[in-house]
């Protein structure tokens, strides 16, 4: 019941991609990325060019973003990327990126072929690849580009505060029981249903939030589900990376059957904007308490709120516009 042919464009948009670590065992000026290759670096790193969105605004978290020289045309946060310029990442322009003299590389490896590593050695560039695959390599991943782009210190600050804000969200969530944890769909199309498959971070981010990711079995990274799988699975409450302004009448209009769907009959589809959720990147913490409110708004009243403050546990986390 689910279609296994996706592009890489697809996987461009919606796939979990990002951090690597440095091995301690490395030697001096060379690092391990998540491919598992040596990564030989000349210090400073003072030119990047970014080709994943998500690595561009992990390198502004990381208080890094002076060094970035050019990112690909989909990248559009935080607002300084937009006077850079353009590189195609789909499929890569070697040309336009050598023209760019980087000291390094940044890409990721289900958006960028793993292949074009291997053409980055001949033009003697080197690349970085990352994957993220949870919430908290995500991160992570913000310390491992602070290492490697030589900006440690504001990059662990960074990495300390999206820490405490996944814990204060964690304090809030934790304690549900299975039984209270609805069952999520996250879909990325709403016509054709792309959504979401083994070892992807939105897994965790609905975890997080409090719910249960239905999608996150399914042995496909990047599945296109069918009507039928829908209909089968019946999730509580269905996530569309479709803005703010979608209509969720849109999906019994595309998809009249599932009227009997409970998601569909008791209200509960819900819309963000795509960049909280199909970007890897420190945004989709908003994302998780944007959708932690709509799973259990109970916790996340002001009545509530007042109680735990009373009770002296975890503060809230910060409201988001």
């Amino acid at each position: 019941m689910v279609r296994r042919t996706l592009g890489l464009l697809l996987l461009a948009l919606v796939l979990g991609i990002g951090c690597g670590e440095s091995s301690s065992d490395d030697a001096p000026g060379t690092v391990t990325d998540d491919l598992g290759r040596s990564v030989s670096l000349s210090r400073p790193v003072d030119r990047v060019v970014s080709l994943a969105p998500n690595l561009t605004e992990i390198v502004h978290a990381a208080g890094a973003g002076s060094s970035l020289v050019a990112i690909t045309s989909s990248g559009d946060h935080p607002p300084p990327v937009d006077t850079l310029p353009n590189v195609s990442a789909l499929p890569v322009d070697f040309e336009a990126v050598t023209a760019q003299e980087p000291d390094l590389v940044l890409a990721a490896d289900q958006v960028n072929a793993p292949n074009d590593a291997g053409t980055f050695e001949a033009l003697d560039i080197p690349i970085y690849f990352f994957s993220f695959k949870t919430v908290d390599d995500i991160i992570e991943g913000v310390r491992t580009t602070g290492r490697l782009l030589g900006t440690e210190a504001a990059a662990a600050d960074s990495a300390a505060a999206l820490q405490r804000e996944t814990e204060a969200l964690r304090a809030r969530t934790d304690p549900l029981p299975r039984e209270q944890r609805p069952r999520v769909l996250v879909l990325v199309g709403d016509d054709t249903l792309y959504s979401f498959g083994e070892g992807s971070y939105v897994h965790t981010l609905v975890e997080l939030a409090g719910g249960r990711s239905i999608t996150a079995d399914i042995d496909t990274q990047a599945p296109t589900l069918s009507e039928e799988y829908v209909l089968t699975e019946k999730p509580d409450v269905i996530v569309g990376l479709w803005g703010p302004e979608y209509d969720p009448s849109r999906l019994l209009d595309l998809h009249p059957a599932w009227d009997v769907v409970p998601a569909l009959r008791n209200d509960r589809v819900y819309s963000f904007p795509s960049a909280l959720f199909a970007r890897p990147a420190p945004r989709i913490l908003q994302g998780a308490r944007r959708l932690a409110r709509r799973l259990h708004p109970e916790r996340f009243s002001p009545s509530s709120a007042r109680s735990r403050n009373a009770s002296s546990s975890p503060s809230p986390t910060p409201s988001d516009p």
